[in-house]
Order: structure tokens, then sequence, then C-alpha cells
């Protein structure tokens, strides 16, 4: 009995370290962001706001930094929080057509024990960001806005 306590203990553990080490090296890359200056013209650069579950009413903060790719994709690298404890990143490559100032976006991720493929579907033009998320079990939204 011991020896199976031990082992559940050792496995949160395990989990959580997972999940918070991702947090530090978003941490670092956001701050290196910030010495960037912010394109006027493009979606390019960092972004902060919230995610919420249409399904569970869940609801954290979010941070995005977006970079454009060689191919002329972009990739959006999420951390979102979750309880105010938990967090998690991971990236979505995006592809993106530009229309009349507006960027309209698509993209999918695999996220794995999280629960699965998530599909993204959004807009935005250079000082707001709106997406939808949809997966298997859960779908909802992300707003952001430009940091101060």
């Amino acid at each position: 009995m011991k020896q199976t306590v031990t082992s559940s203990v050792l496995i949160v553990e395990t989990l959580l370290l997972a999940l918070l080490s991702g947090g530090c090296a978003f941490s670092r890359a956001w701050n290196a962001a910030a010495t960037t200056a912010t394109p006027t013209a493009d979606i390019q650069g960092r972004w902060r706001g919230t995610w919420a579950s249409e399904v569970s009413a869940h609801t954290g903060k979010l941070r995005c930094i977006i970079t454009k790719q060689d191919d002329g994709k972009y990739q959006a690298r999420y951390h979102a929080n979750y309880r105010k404890i938990l967090s998690f990143s991971y990236t979505v490559t995006l592809d993106a057509t530009y229309t009349n100032g507006i960027y309209k976006f698509s993209g999918d991720a695999d996220l794995g024990w999280a629960g699965g493929v998530y599909h993204y579907a959004g807009q935005a033009n250079t000082t707001n960001f709106y997406s939808t998320y949809q997966s298997r079990n859960d779908h909802g939204i992300f707003q952001m806005r430009r940091p101060e």
C-alpha cells in the first residue's frame, strides 16, 4: 500500500513539474519578446487576455507570442493559466489571410492528454485578437489585446 501511495505522489509531482516548467520557458520568451518592437501592421508580437470554456465555464488568463514563419504561416505560442495555480503552454501553427486590415486564421494542435486535437479559428487586427477553439470535449473563446 505504501508503495502505491508513494508512486501516486511521484506521478502527481511529475505532472505538476511538467506543467509549471513550461511556464518558466514561456516567461523567458515573453520577456525577450518585450524587447522587440511590436509591429504596427501585423499580428506578430505579444498578446494578453483570457480564455473561457463554454462547456465547463472555466476561465483563466492567457498570453500568446505570435511569430511569422518563413512559409507565410504564423506560429502562436500560447500560455494559459487554469485555476490560478496551474499553467499550460503549447504552440499552434496558424494559416492566415489578410483582407481590409483583418487577419483571418485557423489551425489545429494536438494537446494529447489535455484534450486531444483542438481546432482554432478567428480573426485579429493589430490591436484585438478573437478566436474560438473546439475539441472533442470542450469549446470556447480566446480574447486578447496587446499588452501595455
